[in-house]
């Protein structure tokens, strides 16, 4: 039976991704009523269960560095807190470096996430094949890796943060697609009346965007620009494998995008579309499979022989300079926004839980996110992230 649609909220949240559940959680604890977390299908049922589930510190940008470190301090604790076991791993993030552009810029990070107090070190190619012994270092200069970083599973993230953010009083609709946002107001001081969605109306004055790749849409409702566009990625996940996967690394073939880490008793692969895809189809490309077997044989031509399992295709959250959307839109009071995040954002979703409730209680957040903000695109310019898979 699901939950009756309430006429009025304090806040609406849209999308039950690990970003929305997490808000929504924080929110609550922060002490806000009448939190409504709206979501179309189930809660993680969008691009968060179709992540490989990394967890990184390696970042270009120092916003990005912190807001990762901060995630992954929640999650080294979230059995404890939250009752959830993630199946967290660390066992580290090692990517391999194929220029010595790439080795000079990752040399460059690693010394920011040095001062930052991070343990990520560059390595030699035979560093990295001591590490990952089932690569091939033809045509590798250099690799960087921190082994602090890792993976788990990200649906196990969201369903602790719901069943926390439920006990704490927030409603969670299911099976509730928006459809609109209906505001007042003339240009330049509107205001939110309410959300529109299949199961009814919501009166409210505060709406959080946190819709992944659908947030372009989301924001389209509301007459607020939020320059995110949908790219197909596909996952594949292997049979067992006969060989001990202890201790193997995330690794990143990084001039690919090509990937693999240790997934239960098997693997998991991931790479991009041979050719890009910017549409909202979760539909598999027929020919990935033979682009990722390239890309094996290229660059881990030990792991050729495995078996495919099953697999699967998702949608990232593209911006054009591939870094996230935090903030509050100046011509739309009371609409917060977190999407954007261009592959990133399940892992650091516990983190903008907690910045984008400081956001919308009118708190300062534990880190200046102000520089995410869309106005960089038409003040500041584009503000890249360079680590990006």
């Amino acid at each position: 039976m699901q939950n009756p649609i309430p006429a009025r909220a304090e806040v609406v949240i849209i999308g039950a991704g690990v970003m929305g559940a997490a808000i929504a959680y924080h929110l609550a604890r922060r002490g806000t009523r009448d939190v409504v977390l709206v979501e179309r299908d189930i809660p993680g049922a969008g691009s968060t269960s179709k992540a490989a589930g990394g967890v990184r510190c390696q970042f270009s940008d120092e916003v990005n560095i912190s807001l990762a470190v901060r995630s992954l301090e929640v999650l080294r604790t979230f059995e404890r807190d939250f009752g959830t076991d993630i199946d967290l791993v660390t066992n580290g993030y090692l990517f391999l470096l194929d220029s010595d552009e790439s080795a000079d810029a990752f040399a460059a990070n690693v010394a920011l996430q040095q001062r930052m107090g991070l343990d990520s070190r560059m390595l030699t190619t035979a560093e990295a094949k001591a590490l990952s012994p089932h690569i091939s270092t033809d045509g590798l200069v250099a690799a960087a890796f921190n082994p602090g970083d890792g993976h788990c599973t990200p649906e196990a993230v969201v369903s602790g943060y719901i069943r926390a953010a439920r006990e704490l009083g927030v409603r969670v609709l299911k099976s509730c697609e928006v459809t609109g946002i209906a505001t007042s107001g003339p240009p330049g001081a509107r205001a939110i009346d309410s959300v529109v969605t299949t199961r009814g109306t919501i009166a409210c004055s505060q709406v959080v965007c946190a819709a992944g790749a659908w947030s372009g849409l989301i924001g389209d409702m509301a007459g607020v620009e939020l320059p995110v566009r949908p790219l197909r990625r596909e996952i594949m996940v292997s049979e067992p494998v006969d060989f001990d996967t202890t201790g193997m690394p995330f690794t990143i073939d990084f001039s690919t995008s090509f990937y693999v880490h240790p997934e239960g008793p098997g693997l998991l692969f991931g790479c991009p579309d041979e050719t890009d895809s910017w549409t909202f189809s979760e539909r598999r490309d027929p020919d990935w499979l033979g682009y990722l077997s390239e890309l094996i044989d290229r660059r881990a031509p030990a792991l050729a022989d495995v078996q495919v399992k099953h697999g699967w295709a998702g949608l990232y959250e593209m911006t054009p300079d591939h870094n996230a959307l935090i903030g509050a839109a100046e011509e739309l009071e009371g609409f917060v926004y977190a999407c954007g995040f261009s592959g990133h954002g399940f892992l650091m979703g516990p983190a903008v839980g907690e910045v984008v409730a400081d956001i919308v209680a009118g708190r300062e957040p534990f880190v200046d996110v102000s520089g995410l903000d869309k106005q960089r695109f038409a003040t500041s310019g584009l503000r890249t992230e360079l680590n990006i898979v």
